[in-house]
């Protein structure tokens, strides 16, 4: 049965006060092969160019010129196990839908005649500037998409002037990442796979290895059910090689408080879905709070990580750092995040995809194009700053795509594979 015009308007209602808030071996189908990644351009924010002329010499180093066809050669690139890994979630994958259409139901309201000739997309973290208030978030097993695993990964954020976040379970490991890119803003995150001696191992040697931030990922207290490799009946190496699960089911707030009372490190915990778990973040001294819900890859229907966000701003209340990732992956994207009061955003399945795309300069590229959406946002925005940013320029709207992994590339066609 068709609900009629009052059961609509009530749900519509109820989404307006929850965002009260708000002010009112298959192939990627392309045209033409989709181009490989060269020596970057610059971008807006560097250089004043003529905007023919940029297209044209990007043209003319066969770059890639939008971020479909990052995602297109990536899906050239892989096989279908290491594709799923990518772009797969649980189960029903309700919640990694959710985490596109939180952000596809936010809308802007602009502000016009101002002037934005010039447009700062830079943001500052522990002392440090950053390029874009982008962390490339922890992906496990790296190795799948590269042979070097994380290595070009660390040095692409290097490079181009962002934050890292290495896995625990991804290679070449703590000390080998460091080694690979020395200079770059590294932060560890941890699954626990040992007992309270394991984990300050790993934290000292975070510490000895110069990186930033340490993390506790607190979501994956049981292994999800992911569905496209049960029906494939692959297990990924990741999942062969665990072991010591019941650490990561046992974990509590006592592993904070220990962490918290013996170590000088920032501290991050990955995995925050409430504002009542943020307070309790507080509460315990913790310095990143991140909102995330493993891009919809542990539990099913879950928030969008976007519905999640203003609750989170509200009860951190500026006294700790806030991250978000899940289903970002367009500069229009990194900009709501923003105006909602985030402070880093992370990337999952983009960071994937660049790598799988091209290496380390696969992974520029797609920030570099990033960039170029971020800035041009912000403009279009009457926004010079993240500072002129807030919730004034967002409203709630109804999504205008039918949400999913790909939704936000809406010019790219993927062949379906039949599991």
């Amino acid at each position: 049965m068709v609900p009629g015009p009052a059961a609509f308007c009530g749900r519509v209602c109820k989404f307006n006060r929850r965002w009260a808030f708000l002010k009112p071996a298959s192939r990627a189908k392309v045209a033409n092969p989709a181009p490989q990644p060269a020596t970057r351009i610059p971008t807006m924010s560097n250089e004043k160019l003529d905007e023919a002329a940029r297209l044209k010499a990007a043209y003319e180093r066969n770059e890639f010129l939008n971020l479909h066809e990052v995602v297109a050669k990536a899906r050239q690139n892989l096989n279908q196990n290491a594709w799923d890994y990518i772009v797969g979630g649980v189960e029903t994958e309700t919640t990694l839908r959710r985490n596109r259409m939180a952000l596809d139901t936010v809308a802007f309201r602009p502000r016009v005649l101002r002037d934005v000739s010039k447009v700062d997309a830079s943001t500052e973290l522990l002392g440090r500037k950053l390029r874009l208030p982008i962390v490339l978030c922890p992906v496990g097993t790296l190795e799948s998409f590269h042979p070097e695993g994380a290595a070009p990964v660390v040095k692409a954020a290097g490079e181009f002037g962002i934050a890292h976040m290495l896995s625990s379970v991804c290679d070449p490991g703590l000390e080998g990442v460091a080694q690979a890119a020395p200079d770059a803003f590294r932060m560890f995150q941890l699954y626990v796979r040992g007992d309270a001696a394991w984990v300050d191992d790993h934290v000292a040697r975070a510490i000895a290895n110069k990186y930033s931030v340490f993390c506790l990922t607190v979501d994956t207290a049981h292994y999800s059910r992911r569905e496209r490799d049960i029906a494939k009946r692959h297990i990924t190496g990741g999942r062969r090689r665990a072991s010591g699960r019941e650490y990561q089911e046992a974990l509590d707030w006592k592993t904070v408080e220990r962490i918290k009372s013996k170590f000088k490190i920032p501290l991050a915990i990955k995995g925050i879905a409430t504002a009542e778990d943020a307070k309790l973040c507080l509460d315990h001294g913790v310095d990143f709070v991140f909102v995330s819900n493993h891009g919809g890859r542990q539990l099913d229907h879950g928030r969008g990580t976007t519905d999640v966000l203003p609750e989170v701003v509200e009860a951190v209340a500026g006294r700790a750092k806030v991250i978000v990732d899940g289903g970002f992956y367009r500069g229009s994207d990194i900009v709501k995040a923003k105006a909602m009061g985030a402070d880093l955003i992370g990337l999952g399945r983009m960071q994937c995809y660049g790598l799988a795309a091209g290496g380390q300069a696969g992974i520029v590229r797609m920030l570099e194009l990033l960039e170029d959406e971020v800035i041009r946002s912000m403009g279009l925005l009457g926004a010079t700053s993240y500072a002129k940013l807030d919730s004034s320029m967002l409203h709630v709207a109804a999504a205008a795509n039918v949400p999913g992994v790909f939704s936000a590339f809406p010019h790219l066609e993927i062949a379906p594979y039949r599991y």
